[in-house]
């Protein structure tokens, strides 16, 4: 029988551990998750269960205070444009138009100018921008400047998105939207996303398989693979009873906290 093909991403037994004030404060204790190539991952959980500080050393931005976390097989330990992060606050360059924000990586890796131009161009059209190409960020809507830092870490490259909370700051409607668009993307790149949301609605309509953590120390606490076809209706029964599931698996999680 052939093996398993090795996880894009892994986390084994990952514990985390801050100093903060002289005592220490564990966010994570024998976390384990497999992403494989082209999945689409949401993350959920009570605030504090650890779900940002995952996917920040899924980043490389911080490193596990045990277990092993990897990319390929191998230790993570940096960031790299292999995955990239896009954040609640878009991160973009202020100073830089669109373009020049999506072609920012590129640019930085040594890529000729038509090169950074196609590639620009190229993610500028997959994002639904292509009328606002010179337009500097705060002349934009936030699900505009959210488009453009999805579009930057795709251009640069990226095999996996690590999104922690994306679309919280937006109103419904943008929030819906993108949220189609998103899924569309992912479709048709064969993208691998890990997407950290409070939303169970969220994470039932994005994901391939949710992953419940249990509140802190921060571990995981169940998986769901969601079966429901695409697009999805958040409307539908079989939508709801997903809903009803996940909601119980939380709120037991408040009562176990508070006991």
């Amino acid at each position: 029988m052939a093996e398993a093909p090795i996880p894009i991403l892994e986390m084994k037994n990952v514990g985390k551990t801050y100093s903060r004030n002289g005592r220490s404060i564990e966010a994570l204790r024998g976390a384990n998750l497999q992403v494989r190539k082209g999945e689409f991952i949401c993350l959920i959980g009570a605030s504090g269960c650890g779900k940002s500080t995952l996917l920040r050393m899924a980043a490389g931005f911080e490193g596990a205070t045990q277990g092993d976390n990897l990319m390929w097989g191998m230790p993570i330990s940096g960031p790299g444009p292999s995955r990239g992060m896009v954040f609640q606050d878009y991160g973009l360059f202020p100073w830089l138009n669109v373009r020049d924000n999506i072609g920012f990586g590129p640019k930085s890796r040594g890529r000729t100018k038509a090169e950074i131009h196609e590639t620009s161009d190229r993610f500028i059209e997959l994002v639904g921008l292509q009328n606002f190409s010179d337009v500097y960020p705060h002349q934009l809507s936030g699900g505009m400047k959210q488009r453009v830092a999805i579009a930057r870490v795709l251009a640069n490259d990226a095999e996996v998105v690590l999104m922690d909370e994306p679309f919280g700051a937006l109103d419904a409607m943008t929030r819906e939207r993108l949220q189609d668009e998103l899924v569309d993307i992912w479709s048709r790149t064969g993208l691998t996303v890990l997407f950290v949301t409070h939303s169970i609605e969220e994470a039932i309509f994005l994901a391939d398989r949710v992953v419940v953590m249990s509140p802190g120390p921060g571990r995981i606490d169940n998986e769901y693979r969601i079966d429901l076809p695409r697009p999805r209706d958040i409307a539908s029964p079989a939508f709801n009873e997903w809903r009803r599931l996940l909601s119980s698996q939380l709120h037991s999680h408040h009562g176990r906290k508070a006991g």
